[in-house]
C-alpha cells in the first residue's frame, strides 16, 4: 500500500464519532451531513453559499423520509445540526472532518490546510474528492498522517459504500480507524490498496460513460434507450452481485476460468471506443440535453431524488431478505446495521425509568389505493410497539439469542380513523394482564396532529423456548419488570375497547330471504 507511514505517526484511536464537521454542503456534503445526523452524531457545517441552510435542510428532509421507509429498527435521536461562520469554528472539537468542496486542487489544498491547522490533534480528516490523488491533497499539511480520501456515492445517506484511500504520508492505522468509525453509521468502508486517479468506482463509471457518449454521438440510440438497456438488464444484476460474481455464474459449473476462456478473446475485437474520448461539442451537448429534457418532462430534481430514494429503499430491503433471510450484498450490511440499532435501543430501554411511546411517520410505501395507510402497516406499527415494550422489560436481542422469546398468538386490530402520507402517529402501550407464560397487551395509535385515535390493538403473547417451540415460564427478572410496569400503569383509566369481539353482520330481512332461497335451490 502507498500509505505506509509507521504506526508511531498515527493518532490515538477514537472510541466513536460523536461530533462531525462538514466543510461544504452541496450534493455530496449535504449527504454526509444527513448520514451523520441520522446516526445520532452532532454535525457542524461551513458553507459560504447564501442558501446553504436551505439546500442542506432539503437533503436532510429527503434522508429522513428515506430512512422512515428503509428500516423499522429504532434510529438513535438525531444529532444536532449547526452552521458556523468559519472553518476554524466548524472543525473545533470534531472527531471526523469531511471536506466536500469543488474539485480544484488549489481550493482543496487551501481548505484542508485551514482544517489541519484548527482541528483537534486526534481528529480524522477525510476528503470527498472523486479523482484527486490523496498524496497531492496532503502534500502541504502539517499532519498528513491523519488525512485520507473518503469517496462516497450519491445519495450518501442511502448508498453505503465509501472508498477509503490513503496517500503516501497517511498512517496505516488511519485507514483502519476510518473504516471502523464509519461502520456505526451504516456505511461500508473499503480500503483501496494503491492510490490512483478516480480510484475504483469512478474508473468503472467513466469507462461506461465514455462508451455511452459515443453511442449517442454515433446515433446508435437516444439517452432513454440507453438508460433502458442498463436498468432492465445488467443494472439489476449489478445491484446484488457486482461484476465478477455475476460473470462467475455466466461461466456455469466450470466457473470463472471457463467464462474467461469463452469470452476473453472478444475483448480484442474492435468494438469499443473506451480509450477514445468523444468530442463534447455544442451539437452533442444540445442533443443529449434535449433528449434528457424530454425523458424527464414534468419531473423536478427533488421529485427525481424522491423516486430514486424510494427505489433504492426497495432494492436494499429486497437484498436484506436475500440468501434465506441472512441478507446479501448491501442488504446484509443493512441487516447488520439494524442489529446494531436494536442492541442500542435495548440498552437504552433497559436503563429507562418509564416506557416511552413509539412515534413513526407514514411513508410513501405505506399508502394504499385509497390514499391512506394500508391495513398491514397498522399491524406493523403495533408490532413495533410490542417490540418496544418487550425491550423495556428485558426481552432484548441478548435474551432472544439465549433461547427464549415472546410469540404473538392472537391479535385484535380495530381501525377507527385514517392516517395519510406524512402523518406522525404515536403508539402508547400498556399491560392488561400477565402470568408466568402469558402477556396480554393493549396499544392505542393516535394521530399526533390532533390526538385522534386511529386504531387500537389487543394482543396475547406466549413465552416460548425457541429450541423446542413450546411454551415455558419467563425468567423471574422479566416477570418482575412486567409486574413493575403493570403497577406503574394501574392508575390509568381502563381501556374501554379491550375485550371487544367482532359481531357477525346481520343482513336485512329481504336480503336474508333471498340468500336462503338461493341456498335451497342450489342443494342437490
Amino acid at each position: 500500500m502507498d500509505h505506509a507511514t509507521p504506526s508511531s505517526a498515527a493518532t490515538p484511536a477514537l472510541a466513536r464519532v460523536t461530533k462531525a464537521a462538514c466543510v461544504g454542503g452541496g450534493v455530496i456534503g449535504g449527504g454526509w451531513v444527513a448520514r451523520f445526523l441520522l446516526a445520532g452524531i452532532d454535525v457542524a457545517v461551513f458553507d459560504p453559499h447564501p442558501e446553504a441552510a436551505r439546500i442542506v435542510g432539503e437533503v436532510v428532509a429527503n434522508a429522513e423520509a428515506a430512512y422512515a421507509a428503509l428500516t423499522d429498527a429504532p434510529l438513535p435521536k438525531p444529532g444536532t445540526l449547526t452552521f458556523r461562520a468559519s472553518i476554524a469554528e466548524t472543525v473545533a472539537g470534531a472527531d471526523w472532518i469531511q471536506e466536500s468542496v469543488p474539485e480544484r486542487l488549489d481550493l482543496k489544498r487551501s481548505v484542508l490546510a485551514e482544517i489541519d491547522a484548527a482541528a483537534r490533534p486526534d481528529a480524522l480528516i477525510g476528503s470527498s474528492t472523486s479523482g484527486l490523488l490523496p498524496s497531492d491533497l496532503q502534500a502541504e499539511l502539517r499532519h498528513p498522517e491523519r488525512f485520507f480520501v473518503a469517496h462516497p456515492y450519491n445519495p450518501v445517506y442511502l448508498l453505503p459504500l465509501v472508498e477509503i484511500v490513503g496517500g503516501k504520508a497517511t498512517a496505516r492505522e488511519t485507514i483502519s480507524e476510518a473504516i471502523r468509525l464509519i461502520e456505526p453509521t451504516g456505511m461500508k468502508g473499503v480500503a483501496i490498496d494503491r492510490e490512483i486517479e478516480a480510484f475504483v468506482g469512478d474508473r468503472l463509471l467513466e469507462a461506461l460513460w465514455r462508451e455511452a457518449l459515443w453511442l449517442i454521438k454515433d446515433g446508435i440510440c437516444d439517452v432513454e434507450t440507453l438508460d433502458d438497456v442498463i436498468r432492465y438488464s445488467f443494472g439489476l444484476r449489478w445491484a446484488q452481485m457486482g461484476l465478477f460474481q455475476t460473470y462467475r455464474i455466466a461461466g456455469g459449473e466450470a466457473g470463472m476460468r471457463h467464462f474467461l476462456g469463452q469470452f476473453g478473446p472478444a475483448l480484442q475485437w474492435p468494438w469499443t471506443k473506451l480509450t477514445d474520448v468523444v468530442d463534447l461539442d455544442e451539437a452533442l451537448v444540445d442533443r443529449i440535453a434535449s433528449q434528457s429534457d424530454a425523458q424527464n418532462e414534468g419531473l423536478s430534481i427533488r421529485r427525481l431524488e424522491r423516486i430514486r430514494d424510494q427505489n433504492l429503499v426497495g432494492i436494499l430491503q429486497a437484498l436484506k431478505g436475500g440468501d434465506d433471510g441472512r441478507g446479501w450484498g448491501a442488504g446484509k450490511l443493512l441487516a447488520d446495521f439494524e442489529q446494531g440499532l436494536w442492541r442500542q435501543a435495548s440498552a437504552e430501554a433497559a436503563g429507562a425509568d418509564a416506557l416511552r411511546p413509539l412515534t413513526v411517520r407514514v411513508s410513501p410505501s405505506w399508502i394504499d389505493y385509497n390514499g391512506h395507510m394500508t391495513e398491514h402497516r397498522y399491524l406493523q406499527v403495533l408490532g413495533d410497539a410490542t417490540d418496544q415494550l418487550l425491550r423495556f422489560i428485558g426481552v432484548d436481542l441478548a435474551y432472544v439469542e439465549a433461547g427464549a422469546s415472546y410469540y404473538t398468538v392472537e391479535s385484535h386490530l380495530r381501525h377507527l380513523g385514517e392516517a395519510k402520507l406524512g402523518d406522525r402517529i404515536t403508539a402508547t402501550s400498556r399491560v392488561l394482564s400477565f402470568d408466568g407464560k402469558r402477556l396480554h397487551l393493549f396499544h392505542r395509535l393516535t394521530r399526533s396532529a390532533d390526538g385522534a385515535t386511529i386504531a387500537t390493538g389487543e394482543h396475547m403473547l406466549l413465552h416460548v423456548e425457541r429450541a423446542s417451540g413450546k411454551a415455558a415460564p419467563a425468567a423471574d427478572t422479566i416477570l418482575r419488570r412486567i409486574a413493575a410496569l403493570a403497577a406503574a400503569q394501574a392508575h390509568e383509566a381502563a381501556e374501554a375497547e379491550a375485550g371487544r369481539a367482532i359481531r357477525p353482520a346481520t343482513p336485512p330481512a329481504d336480503h336474508a330471504a333471498a340468500a336462503a332461497e338461493a341456498n335451497t335451490s342450489n342443494r342437490g
